[in-house]
């Protein structure tokens, strides 16, 4: 029986390591707050509007702000979380390493949650610009700078933030170092490195056929 089942056995330990190789890509795939970004600044440019300096030590605060709004996303997906303003600077800030000197003004902050796993571009359209009056404020004139922040709760939905400033260019809101405090969960914009597995991605809906077709071609193959 055992020798019957031989010949079959490197199929099923190929299928078992493809999957384990394309879960830990789905889930290692780049920093997609950076991706929100660039949906940021393709929208502004298409109104006619300047480019947003994208500034680390904003998107390390936005992380921040999110962790001051976990538990805090309804079943709907409406969050109910207003942090004191002062914290952005006075407490985000030092929590991120932003050299004090360097801190600047905020001119504006959006901030959403969803349960679904979105990737950036839905979840900037659909949780972040939802209405006209989040539209209005991406498109303010006072922005020069953008730092966006995201994390998930614990087995729970999934956090966005973003935060505007009005500073002077690269010359606000500067990291210690240029690295600033490692954070231990979620991403920020402004860095390459990728989310941290301290907030692990569901497993994607799009490689679910794929495996899907990879043991009906093993099943067959039998």
């Amino acid at each position: 029986m055992i020798a019957m089942w031989k010949p079959y056995c490197w199929k099923f330990s190929i299928l078992c390591l493809s999957i384990v190789a394309l879960v830990a890509s789905a889930k290692n795939d780049g920093n997609p707050a950076n991706e929100v970004v660039d949906c940021i600044n393709k929208n502004r440019t298409t109104n006619k509007l300047p480019k947003l300096y994208n500034s680390p030590g904003l998107g390390c605060m936005a992380l921040q702000y999110i962790s001051e709004c976990m538990g805090n996303c309804s079943t709907n997906n409406t969050l109910s979380c207003q942090p004191p303003e002062v914290d952005i600077t006075e407490v985000y800030a030092p929590n991120c390493g932003v050299e004090l000197p360097t801190v600047g003004t905020i001119s504006g902050h959006l901030v959403g949650c969803q349960w679904k796993h979105l990737n950036p571009e839905q979840a900037f359209s659909k949780v972040l610009i939802s209405d006209k009056k989040r539209l209005s404020l991406l498109h303010s004139k006072d922005h020069t700078e953008v730092g966006v922040g995201f994390s998930r709760a614990h087995h729970g939905p999934f956090f966005w933030c973003i935060l505007f400033s009005s500073g002077k260019t690269n010359s606000t809101f500067v990291l210690e170092g240029g690295r600033g405090i490692k954070q231990r969960n979620g991403c920020f914009s402004g860095k390459d490195l990728p989310c941290s597995s301290g907030r692990k991605l569901p497993f994607p809906s799009d490689l679910k056929p794929v495996v899907f077709s990879m043991l009906l071609h093993l099943i067959v193959g039998i």
